[in-house]
Order: structure tokens, then C-alpha cells, then sequence
């Protein structure tokens, strides 16, 4: 997401662009693996830092699950920019 330029202080971009990117350039196995990585890493439960910063549905600590890729967003957060620098 750092090469892409999707960074903390940018508009959001949709989750789909940059799975698919993603998997264009770096891991051509699957999508979901991809997305799964990206949602845990958006929730604030999840980790102890978020390192993506996420718009949308991303699921709940009940178990619920996170929204389809298409209806979300995520940009860096800005402690995964400070950690890469």
C-alpha cells in the first residue's frame, strides 16, 4: 500500500483496487487471503495497533464478519507510514 501511494494523509481507496493490485504484483494465489489480511489488520481489536486505517463494515469482536471488499475503503494508518520509514 506504500507503493501505491495509499497513504494516511490521502482519500481513501476502495479495498477491491488494492487487493487486486496486490495480487497483480505479489501474490497471484486468491483474493480472500488478501482481503482477510487487510480486514485484520483495519480492526481494533484485532491488533494492537491498527495499521490500516479502514471505512466500512470490518466486522465486530461478536464474530460478525466483515463486508464484501467492493463497499470498503482503507488507506495506511499513520503508524504503519512512520513504521516503513
Amino acid at each position: 500500500m506504500n507503493v501505491l501511494g495509499n497513504d494516511w494523509n490521502k482519500a481513501y481507496k476502495k479495498s477491491a483496487r488494492v487487493v487486486g493490485d496486490v495480487i497483480g504484483k505479489y501474490h497471484p494465489h486468491g483474493d480472500l487471503a488478501v482481503y482477510y489480511t487487510i480486514v485484520r489488520m483495519a480492526q481494533p481489536f484485532s491488533l494492537r495497533y491498527m495499521l490500516v486505517d479502514g471505512q466500512g463494515n470490518f466486522g465486530s469482536i461478536d464474530g460478525d464478519s466483515a463486508a464484501a471488499m467492493r463497499y470498503t475503503e482503507i488507506r495506511l494508518a499513520k503508524i504503519a507510514h512512520e513504521l516503513m520509514a
